[in-house]
């Protein structure tokens, strides 16, 4: 019977190794040596269990003797754990204008703090249009502000940095240690 998972590498296995001789381990992990293709799958069908080519790339390949379908649950049951265990950071991003009023501004920093409060980073940037290129500090004071607003929960990870037509930072969340 031939499985195939996405998730993990695929390995030959059985009837699918096509060498003469492979480097034989058996199912208590002992290494038996170098042996016949053919008498490795008549050991392995002694024992009602799989050959496996666990090193294809060795001259001979290594095979091992084990039930390939319980090898692959393991194999998928560490890789949900791990994946459980990942913290999936996303960004997320705040626009503002250099002329935005005070209540647009809490309403803003509100919602960042909703996101620094969910593990999320925050890019807040600020948009430049026409004759306000010319006075880019405003823009610089306004995203000050807002630093100041949302300090309890969030660090500046990058400072205010002009990128053409728009001033941006980034907030990471606080790590309470």
């Amino acid at each position: 019977m031939i499985w195939r998972c996405l998730e993990i590498k695929e390995l030959q296995i059985n009837e699918e190794i096509r060498e003469k001789e492979v480097r034989l381990i058996d199912d208590e992990g002992n290494q038996i040596g170098v042996v016949s293709r053919n008498r490795a799958l008549e050991m392995a069908e002694e024992r009602k269990l799989d050959l496996v080519n666990v090193a294809p790339n060795s001259k001979p390949p290594v095979c091992r003797i084990m039930d390939y379908g319980k090898y692959r649950y393991e194999m998928m049951k560490k890789e949900k754990e791990s994946k459980k265990k990942q913290k999936v950071i996303s960004v997320k991003e705040l626009r503002l204008t250099p002329n935005i009023e005070t209540h647009d501004l809490n309403t803003k920093s509100n919602k960042a703090i909703e996101f620094l409060n969910n593990g999320d980073r925050v890019k807040v940037s600020v948009r430049f249009r026409g004759r306000e290129m010319g006075h880019t500090e405003i823009g610089k004071e306004v995203l000050e502000k807002f630093v100041e607003l949302v300090s309890e929960h969030g660090v500046v990870d990058r400072k205010p940095k002009l990128e053409g037509r728009n001033m941006s930072m980034f907030l990471s969340p606080k790590t309470d240690k």
